[in-house]
C-alpha cells in the first residue's frame, strides 16, 4: 500500500436488499488513523454501507478493500480476523452471559492469547463502569453500559479499522459525551482508525476528519468535517438552532425542497 494510499476504500459500492437498491455507487476512504464520520436521514443507506464493509452484506457491485487487498464477498468473521470489526446498531451484546464474557467474546478471532489480560485492564480503566459489574449479565446492563460493552468487545478483536454504528443511540447528552470521549480516546492511544455512523451530526462533525453525508443511498457531500461545518445545507439540516428532535422530524420536507449540495 502506497504511503498516502487509504487504508480501508469502498469503490463504486452497490448494495440491494431485496427489490431495494439501497447503496447506490457510494466511494468513501478511511485512512490510517482518522475518524471518518458518514451522516444522513433515517433511511440513506448509512447502516446498509457498514454491514456491506462488515461481510454481513454481499455487495451486488463494486469493492472494499482494507490495505489494498479485498475483502467484500469474504463471511463477517474473515472480515474480522482481517482487521475490521462492527460495533453493530442496538449493542447486541450476549445477554446471558456476563461482562467479562462478552469482552472475551471478542477475542475470539486473534491468533493466540497475549496480552489479553492487558487489553482486558485497558478496556476495564476506561469504562470503569464495566469492571464494577463484571460479573452481571450483559442483558441487565443499561444501554449506555452496553453501549461500552459492545465497544470494548470489538477493541478486544484489536481491529486496524473499527466500524461504529450509531454509538449515541438512545444514550443521555452527558453519556454521549462520554463516549465520544472514548472514541477519541481509541483513535488517539491505540492509533486505531475509525469509520462511524452518528444521527447527532454536531458531536460526529467535531470529533471526526473527514465526514461523508449520504441521501437515499449516495454520497452528496463529501470533505473535511471543518468545511463540512461551514456549509449552509450541512448547518441548515444538521447544526440549526433547533433542538435535534425538530430537526429530525422536519428533515424529510427540507430534503425534499434541497436541489442542490453547494
Amino acid at each position: 500500500m502506497l504511503p498516502d494510499a487509504p487504508l480501508l476504500s469502498v469503490k463504486n459500492l452497490e448494495t440491494w436488499y431485496g427489490p431495494v437498491n439501497a447503496i447506490k455507487g457510494v466511494n468513501l476512504d478511511v485512512h490510517a488513523g482518522k475518524i471518518v464520520a458518514v451522516l444522513g436521514a433515517n433511511g440513506a443507506g448509512k447502516t446498509t454501507l457498514l454491514n456491506t464493509i462488515a461481510g454481513v452484506i454481499d455487495p451486488f457491485k463494486g469493492s472494499v478493500e482494507l490495505s489494498g487487498k479485498t475483502i467484500h464477498g469474504l463471511d463477517p468473521d474473515k472480515v474480522a480476523r482481517g482487521g475490521v470489526v462492527l460495533v453493530p446498531e442496538g449493542r447486541q451484546v450476549f445477554p446471558f452471559l456476563s461482562v467479562r464474557e462478552n469482552l472475551m467474546m471478542g477475542a475470539f478471532a486473534r491468533a493466540n492469547s497475549q496480552d489479553l489480560q492487558a487489553d482486558l485492564d485497558r478496556i476495564f480503566s476506561w469504562f470503569p463502569r464495566l469492571l464494577e459489574r463484571e460479573n452481571q449479565h450483559g442483558g441487565l446492563l443499561s444501554g449506555g453500559e452496553q453501549q461500552m460493552l459492545a465497544i470494548g468487545r470489538a477493541l478486544m478483536a484489536r481491529p486496524t479499522v473499527l466500524l461504529l454504528d450509531e454509538p449515541s443511540l438512545g444514550l443521555s447528552p452527558l453519556l454521549t459525551r462520554e463516549i465520544f470521549s472514548i472514541i477519541k480516546r481509541i483513535n488517539s492511544e491505540l492509533k486505531t482508525s475509525i469509520l462511524l455512523v452518528e444521527q447527532n451530526a454536531a458531536i460526529a462533525l467535531a470529533t471526526a476528519d473527514q465526514g461523508y453525508i449520504m441521501e437515499l443511498g449516495r454520497i452528496v457531500a463529501a470533505g473535511p468535517c471543518a468545511e463540512l461545518m461551514a456549509k449552509e445545507d450541512v448547518k441548515d439540516f444538521y447544526l440549526g438552532g433547533a433542538d435535534s428532535e425538530t430537526r429530525q422530524g422536519g428533515q424529510k420536507q427540507r430534503w425534499k425542497r434541497r436541489k442542490t449540495w453547494r
